[in-house]
């Protein structure tokens, strides 16, 4: 698995994702991810593309969730 964070130019809406909230530390080793599909994209950022999961949470994408 491979530690790169997709680019907002290859995210698309309906994708199941990993992120961050913008107000957890993204180095910080307690920080659970949350799951969810993407409802917006917003632009590239130094922490992950910024995005609001259909469920209305915003946060950094740190990975893609595929299905195993």
């Amino acid at each position: 698995m491979s530690n790169e964070r997709p680019t907002a130019d290859e995210l698309r809406q309906g994708i199941t994702v990993e992120i961050v909230q913008e107000d957890q530390d993204v180095l910080s080793e307690d920080t659970e991810p949350l799951i969810g599909e993407i409802g917006t994209i917003y632009e590239d950022n130094p922490d992950g593309p910024k995005v609001k999961l259909k469920n209305g949470v915003v946060g950094h994408v740190q990975s893609v969730v595929h299905d195993e």
